[in-house]
């Protein structure tokens, strides 16, 4: 179902009426539970295809159940276990080709993020942060949010269960405008900005994936350019999708958590994923990394070596992270290279605070020269690495890198990241001083936001009838 077409937009308005029809708890849990099972449906063109998917479920709420029953250490990583060689199995990663395969297609949208709420309710039943009893309706709602289905954002089941179709949900003119304001900005970035890097990447990709008799300097000017359009693309489209769900959650009295805040002001690597698919970054650092790194540090408990068990512990949790994103060994890579990024940031950050002390370091850190430098060399890093993502295949990424060669990946670097520190500088400066409004609204009357709202969603349908084509959501592929 596209988050462009009709039936979409049919299916939401009839889900948000029939909600808002009664205020009766167990009424509203079964609109939601119910549109959650239409949603996966309209993915369906044979009932088979669901059937990899419940038993998925199935397994987690057994695994779930059987923690309640006892809560051991045991139970739990058996449960964990289970989980993980049914989701390898399921999402078919090359790695274990030999396991074989279900003889027939079936649903995988979805999965990734289903994996990581079972995790999350299985860890904290285990250490009791979790006292609740869940339901196997609740589980499904929790597990198979419509909202969150495709690709997040990652939520608490403490968090949903505390509004899971509760009564008390306030909807009056400023909430409702604010809903769709959200949404409309989010249909802004999905359709027309989105779209239009997609349609401008695609175009001059292939010039730099198929042979060519380009010069040193044109070939890392294009792979400069095709790889900025990808990031530029991917934030917008994903965090386009994130508007619109968060809208759209608002009118089914539904907080979902963040996802990105403002990730390319970031001022290092390890700030940037603080900012960047937020609830992804506090998924592997609560359930992944500081068990790892606590584990780490009893079995070597010696000080000096924290700061390097943490890099060890970056690098194993980027790693998993990567293998979480695609199914073949590129996808490895780009863990890789992000457990590179935090790791490096996190040395140098500590040999800066060594050698010039913490109010020396803080000084540098607030120069105007350093933040934009900074700035420029994370996301030249991060646009870099994304090439694992857009060139999923092993033997066209490793053709390309032997294109390029370490000279060309580094004068590449240096290029964008010098291009992105200048503009970035440029944008902060002039929107400093014009107070240029941003994409999620402007301040002003009735009048005035209406408008604003309005010439929106005139630019959506506008660029959605000329491009003639309703974009897709990136990360479902993940």
């Amino acid at each position: 179902m596209s988050l462009t077409s009709p039936l979409f937009f049919a299916f939401l308005a009839a889900v948000v009426i029939a909600f808002h029809i009664s205020e009766s708890v167990p009424y509203r849990r079964f609109v939601l539970g119910a549109a959650n099972a239409i949603f996966i449906a309209s993915y369906l063109s044979n009932v088979t295809q669901v059937l990899p998917l419940l038993a998925f479920l199935g397994l987690g709420y057994a695994s779930i159940y059987a923690l309640y029953r006892r809560q051991s250490p045991l139970v739990l990583a058996a449960g964990v276990v289970a989980i993980l060689c049914c989701y390898v199995f399921l999402k078919r990663f090359s790695f274990f080709e030999g396991l074989g395969q279900l003889p027939f297609p079936y649903l995988t949208i979805g999965l990734s993020y289903i994996l990581f709420r079972i995790l999350h309710i299985m860890v904290d039943v285990r250490s009791g942060d979790l006292t609740e009893r869940i339901g196997p309706l609740a589980f499904f709602r929790f597990t198979c949010n419509f909202l969150c289905f495709v690709s997040g954002p990652i939520q608490r089941y403490q968090d949903f269960s505390a509004m899971d179709g509760k009564a008390a949900v306030q909807i009056d003119a400023s909430v409702v405008y604010a809903a769709f304001s959200r949404i409309a900005t989010g249909y802004v970035k999905f359709v027309i900005i989105a779209a239009t890097a997609d349609y401008a990447f695609t175009f001059v990709s292939p010039h730099l994936l198929q042979p060519s008799g380009y010069s040193f300097l044109k070939l890392c000017a294009v792979y400069a350019t095709v790889a900025s359009l990808y990031t530029v693309y991917l934030y917008f489209n994903f965090s386009g999708y994130m508007d619109i769900v968060i809208g759209i959650g608002t009118l089914l009295g539904q907080t979902l958590p963040e996802n990105f805040d403002r990730p390319f002001s970031a001022r290092s690597f390890l700030e940037f994923w603080q900012r960047w698919h937020m609830t992804l970054s506090q998924w592997f650092k609560f359930y992944l990394f500081n068990p790892l790194l606590m584990l780490l540090m009893t079995w070597l408990p010696s000080p000096a070596l924290t700061s390097y068990l943490g890099v060890l512990a970056f690098f194993i949790t980027f790693g998993v992270m990567g293998i979480w994103h695609g199914t073949t060994a590129v996808f490895v890579i780009y863990g890789l290279l992000m457990g590179a990024g935090a790791s490096i940031n996190k040395l140098w950050q500590v040999a800066c605070t060594e050698r010039l002390g913490k109010k020396r370091y803080r000084a540098l850190t607030e120069s105007t020269a350093y933040i934009y430098s900074a700035r420029g060399l994370t996301v030249a890093y991060f646009v870099l690495a994304l090439t694992c993502l857009w060139v999923p295949e092993l033997p066209q990424f490793t053709t390309l890198l032997a294109r390029l060669g370490i000279a060309g990946v580094v004068a590449t670097f240096v290029v964008v990241a010098a291009a992105f520190g200048i503009a970035a500088f440029i944008l902060d400066v002039v929107q400093a001083r014009l107070r240029i409004p941003t994409l999620s609204g402007i301040n002003g009357g009735a009048i005035t936001r209406n408008l604003h709202l309005a010439g929106k969603m005139m630019a959506i349908v506008a660029v959605a009838t000329l491009l003639h084509k309703a974009p897709d959501f990136v990360y479902k592929a993940f």
